[in-house]
């Protein structure tokens, strides 16, 4: 086909109502074109009767009898005035044959493969050219429509599918091969209607589209203007068939010369099966219909400003599209946003559709600013391959900075220094810092600009003031240790916890005694850093052990006792001196008991804390018989101590020794339940007692039982041992002579011989080995003599 510009095109109206509003109509199965050229031609001097089709050419044939061959364009190619068919015979002679008579005009003929259907006045025979027999006979259904008015139209699906519409009647018919033990005198071949169904017009044309139908339609109505029935534009629909009935896909109104006048007759449907190209015949215009593609269908998407869609419907067939591009499609939906005012999304949508064309983003980047809407496409500036030019970049920083401090703070966060000039934009916070000198949000940007210049210095002078949790991050990140060395004690009042982790992890960098003069005015925070450094490494700041003594006392007294108890380096007098000055008991107390002067310490604790609980405890740990002695004194003319005391000493020292030193008549609170406390340990030291001599004379019966058991075992003498005196074979080579073997328990082995002469006073042989050792004795078990 011609391409489309070249063509006239055909008006089409869908069928669906006028009122409804274009996002629910349905998109057209079909575009239309009108054949002009030669046909245009032809029709102003004659009227188009019947044509055929050819997949490289047309035959059109008109009512003066005129035969007319054309190019698929509508060219005129050649023009015929008698038409003729010559078949060949056997002897090369043309014979012609009778196929049917008798029923009137032939109406229709179609043929396909071995097949052929003819229609007249009855209705539709099928006639197989190889057995030269007719197979079926389909009547005409409504017999009241005039067959010359309302003729039959014939078309094959395929070469054993026919499709018949007569009036408003359609039979889809299905050509199927006999059983062999059915045949007797009928056919080889039969009929059978699959799909049976009525439309609510004329059928003018038939055809098929895949598994669906092209139905052209002969319609009447009734005009408004007169009342009465008059044509109207012929139908060209596309049905889905049912077994009986059928789906509606589409239904186009069309608008061909001179429909007012035509009748159902005027009207015929041709297709061209290898393109679905479907012509539409009347006497005075010729239509093609096609099958809409891929650019037909982007087409109806942006002429309802579906642009999602027709961009979507674009990427998938890109390979085969030939009017559309992707790009331009997308730039119109940009634009179309844009209208609607939905910045957003337009912005958005430019990551997708810009892709990496740098002057198309920088050509959008101005309509954006043109608009004033900058701020809507910030966040979707490519800030890696591509990258715009730097004003790009710093003309959306300017937008922000006059009028939102906080977005233009987080582009500077998110943006990577190298997409603007530094300097430039420096230069414009500054100068707004002069109108608002405290702003934290523009003094924490600048400090982010300065690092990304590598003005560490500057940037660490800003966190610090805002007292910036970055700060430790910047310091780390950059190895600031150097420009924080006249710092600590801001870094100290910022974070105390977060500085003193810091300078401890980077000791190499910033040494313990550096910071310690540093803080030197600061004790509180000079403080929490030693005590840091000692819960870290007991030893690492012992030469401040003796500083700290002073700095726990005035600062952190509950560490004081762990840290004089832990510290192998802190003067003791240095310290006893401290603690006694600020009357520390607990800490005196320790430090007395460290120094050995433990009588001094238990005096501390009963004549300063008046606990006895605590001075027995004491007196426990120490072990010592003195401090007993002097915690009975001292407790004898006080009651509660005597109740303490006789209460828990039961164990360490004999009651008896406290009990006879109280005086007579002296109250002493709960002294019977005292008494009976120590009567119980007592009772409970004799059960201890008999428990122990029991287990005790058990395992002693049990180690002497094992102990026999083991004495009455044999023991194995063979040619292997040895006399542990001589150290030759126990047992003589020759089996003749006469032995005599010393065997004791401890497994040594002796010649009796070799033994010396026992003791008279103590007649008991002896192990020399086990008892030069210290051993325990070995007796003789076995003497063996032969």
């Amino acid at each position: 086909m011609a391409e489309a510009e070249e063509k006239e095109p055909v008006s089409m109206e869908e069928s669906t109502d006028e009122s409804e509003e274009d996002e629910s109509e349905e998109e057209p199965k079909l575009k239309y074109e009108r054949l002009t050229n030669g046909v245009s031609e032809i029709l102003q001097k004659d009227v188009a009767s019947c044509m055929t089709v050819h997949e490289k050419f047309l035959a059109l044939g008109t009512h003066y009898g005129k035969v007319y061959l054309l190019d698929v364009q509508g060219n005129i190619t050649q023009k015929f005035d008698v038409l003729l068919l010559y078949d060949k015979n056997w002897m090369n002679r043309w014979k012609p044959s009778v196929l049917h008579e008798g029923e009137g005009n032939i109406r229709n003929v179609k043929w396909r493969g071995h097949l052929i259907a003819w229609a007249n006045n009855m209705g539709v025979k099928i006639l197989d050219m190889i057995s030269k027999q007719r197979i079926t006979n389909v009547p005409r259904d409504n017999i009241s429509l005039r067959p010359d008015m309302y003729p039959c139209s014939l078309c094959w699906k395929d070469n054993l599918t026919l499709i018949i519409g007569w009036g408003n009647s359609v039979k889809i018919c299905s050509v199927k091969e006999r059983h062999a033990s059915e045949m007797r005198d009928l056919p080889s071949r039969y009929v059978e209607i699959v799909f049976q169904f009525e439309t609510e017009f004329y059928i003018s044309g038939l055809a098929p589209l895949c598994d669906q139908l092209v139905i052209l339609s002969y319609v009447k109505e009734i005009s408004e203007k007169t009342e009465t029935e008059c044509c109207a534009r012929p139908r060209l629909d596309i049905i889905q068939p049912l077994p009986e009935s059928f789906e509606e896909i589409s239904s186009d109104a069309l608008t061909v010369r001179g429909f007012q006048e035509n009748e159902c007759r005027d009207y015929h449907l041709e297709y061209s099966e290898g393109e679905s190209l479907f012509y539409i015949i009347s006497p005075r215009d010729v239509v093609v219909a096609k099958e809409r593609d891929q650019d037909d269908h982007i087409d109806w998407l942006l002429e309802k400003k579906k642009y999602e869609e027709a961009l979507m419907a674009a990427e998938i067939s890109q390979k085969t599209i030939k009017k559309h591009k992707i790009l331009d499609i997308g730039l119109a939906y940009i634009n179309h946003l844009m209208e609607k005012r939905d910045y957003d999304l337009a912005a958005r949508k430019c990551q997708k559709i810009l892709g990496k064309n740098t002057d198309l983003w920088e050509f959008e980047v101005y309509k954006f600013k043109e608009i004033g809407q900058l701020k809507a496409i910030s966040p979707y500036l490519p800030r890696r391959d591509p990258i715009l030019k730097p004003l790009i970049y710093e003309m959306v920083l300017h937008e922000f900075l006059e009028s939102d401090y906080e977005g233009f703070a987080t582009l500077i966060k998110e943006w990577p220094g190298d997409l603007y000039n530094n300097a430039i934009i420096v230069q414009a916070v500054v100068d707004h810092l002069k109108k608002d000198p405290q702003n934290r949000t523009l003094l924490r940007t600048l400090a982010e600009l300065y690092t990304y210049d590598q003005r560490y210095g500057k940037a660490l002078e800003i966190y610090l003031t805002l007292r910036h949790k970055d700060v430790f991050q910047l310091i780390h990140k950059h190895n600031l240790f150097s420009s924080i060395r006249d710092k600590i004690v801001l870094l100290m009042d910022f974070d105390s916890e977060k500085a003193v982790d810091m300078l401890l992890d980077n000791e190499a960098k910033i040494s313990i005694d550096k910071v310690v003069e540093e803080l030197e005015n600061r004790p509180e925070l000079q403080h929490v850093y030693l005590h840091k450094l000692f819960k870290r490494d007991h030893h690492k700041g012992q030469r401040y052990h003796e500083k700290q003594i002073s700095l726990y006392a005035e600062y952190d007294r509950p560490n004081l006792l762990p840290f004089l108890r832990d510290s192998t380096h802190c003067p003791l007098e240095k310290a006893l001196e401290i603690c006694q000055q600020r009357n520390f008991v607990e800490e005196t107390v320790y430090l007395l008991s460290r120094m050995g002067n433990s009588r001094s310490a238990l005096k501390m604790i009963m004549e300063e804390l008046h606990d006895v609980d605590k001075a027995i405890e004491f007196a426990k740990e120490q072990d010592d018989g003195e401090l007993w002695e002097d915690l009975i004194l001292y407790s004898i003319d006080k009651p509660p101590f005597i109740t303490g005391l006789l209460n828990n000493i039961g164990t360490h020292v004999d009651p008896i020794l406290l009990i006879h030193r109280i005086k007579e008549g002296m109250e002493i609170p709960n002294l019977r339940d005292s008494l009976v406390k120590i009567l119980q340990d007592y009772n409970l030291q004799i059960l201890l007692r008999e428990g122990c001599k029991k287990i005790l004379v058990a395992d002693s019966l049990s180690l002497l039982k094992k102990m026999h058991r083991t004495q009455m075992k044999g023991v194995l003498v063979d040619e292997e041992n040895i006399c542990e005196s001589c150290l030759s074979p126990i047992l003589p080579s020759d089996a003749s002579k006469s032995i005599s073997v010393m065997v004791f328990h401890c497994r040594h082995m002796f010649h009796k011989d070799c033994l010396p002469v026992p003791n008279t006073a103590f007649p008991v042989q002896f192990c020399n080995i086990c008892s030069a050792k210290h051993r325990g004795p070995g007796s003789a078990i076995l003497e063996m003599k032969k």
